[in-house]
């Protein structure tokens, strides 16, 4: 475990900011909405607020204050937020990110996790965080072989809590961050007190469909519509990452397109990305690609492991998860299955929410929220 300090030097800042000013532009979208992907005019003007306004120091020092780590687990370089709770009884938590995300999403709610009474909780409530960054993301490694999916993550992290002395703890996470968190579940359930899952990935139950919900119709349109128009991207990453990774490595304005669509297409923004997150969010989430350079090695991981999760999302249930499970569905997430969905593969549910707003990065969207849901399930589990 070696202390880890994010020092980013002002000359790759200056290069960044010369990328972005020399762009060479494409014409702008034939139509006047964000049908054929961000508008040009949006981009330009979030690209020039990158390269003139946006300030990165005040973001690295808000990461530094935070104890980060390096270690070394199977081979490869782990980077990691190690934040312990003021509170002795707290319960260890880790928490996942996934992609198109990172530890960003969660600085909102280190602060009310860790130290709930210093913003207004119940010091029963806390936790001691470990938000690690996956492998080929952030300032962990990027992998030079293949093998690094969600299993070997899971088995990985596995290791990180042990190393750290935690006997028994709890897991979170969403997107990618789900899937890592559900293995884990299940390689490692003598040590996993409670799993929370935002959302839990299951596929419909055949046997509902001559009696659907309004709830479980909705999520079955909006599966079919996200396999129609959502996942380009996916296939893109799942058969070419490295040729969809010159283009994000090496252009800033390809990434924050490339990252910003998902943005808008995943949170509960009304239409505009900014109507859930600042500028700034934004771009902070962007330079943890950008900086470390990962936008080919963030891709790999839907190479190596987006089948398994896809037949999760819609194949059949052969195997369960038995560990206690905590469940929150968000109105603008792709995937929402229902309870009854969700009970055929997570057979100890033990919370299940449904909050009225926020998507896909709730932790960032709509921390408040996030955080109750989280004290609300591993109360049940503590």
């Amino acid at each position: 475990m070696q202390p880890f300090r994010i020092q980013v030097t002002d000359q790759e800042l200056a290069v960044l900011q010369a990328r972005l000013r020399a762009t060479r532009w494409p014409e702008r979208e034939t139509v006047q909405d964000w049908s054929q992907g961000v508008p040009l005019t949006y981009v330009q003007d979030l690209c020039a607020y990158w390269a003139n306004e946006y300030d990165w120091r005040a973001t690295e020092a808000r990461l530094n204050s935070w104890p980060n780590v390096r270690t070394e687990i199977d081979g490869l370089g782990i980077h990691f937020l190690h934040v312990r709770s003021p509170e002795p009884g707290a319960l260890p938590l880790l928490l996942t990110h996934g992609w198109p995300g990172s530890i960003i999403e969660f600085g909102k709610v280190i602060g009310p996790l860790t130290d709930p009474a210093a913003h207004g909780g119940d010091p029963a409530d806390a936790f001691h965080l470990v938000c690690p960054s996956l492998p080929g993301y952030g300032f962990s490694d990027r992998p030079s072989e293949p093998g690094w999916g969600i299993d070997r993550i899971a088995a990985a992290w596995a290791v990180l809590m042990a190393l750290l002395g935690y006997r028994r703890y709890g897991a979170a996470g969403s997107d990618w961050g789900t899937s890592v968190s559900t293995r884990l579940a299940q390689l490692d359930p003598d040590h996993v007190a409670g799993i929370h899952l935002l959302p839990p990935l299951a596929p419909p139950d055949p046997a509902t469909f001559d009696d659907l919900t309004d709830r479980e119709r909705d999520a079955l349109r909006t599966l079919e519509e996200a396999g129609r128009w959502e996942s380009g991207y996916s296939r893109m990453h799942a058969t070419r990452p490295q040729t969809a990774g010159y283009g994000l490595v090496d252009s800033p304005a390809a990434l924050c397109a490339w990252i910003i669509e998902k943005f808008w297409a995943w949170t509960d923004c009304a239409g505009h990305p900014e109507n859930a997150l600042t500028k700034d969010e934004l771009l902070d989430n962007l330079m943890m690609y950008w900086l470390p350079g990962t936008g080919a090695s963030a891709a790999r991981l839907y190479w190596e492991s987006i089948a398994q999760v896809d037949e999760w999302i819609s194949g059949e249930v052969t195997s369960t998860v038995d560990v206690p499970t905590g469940c929150s569905v968000f109105p603008k997430e792709l995937q929402r299955p229902s309870r009854r969905w969700a009970a055929k593969r997570f057979t100890d549910i033990r919370y299940w929410s449904e909050p009225e707003r926020g998507g896909h990065f709730a932790a960032f969207e709509q921390p408040e929220l996030f955080v109750e849901d989280i004290r609300a399930f591993f109360r049940l589990v503590r």
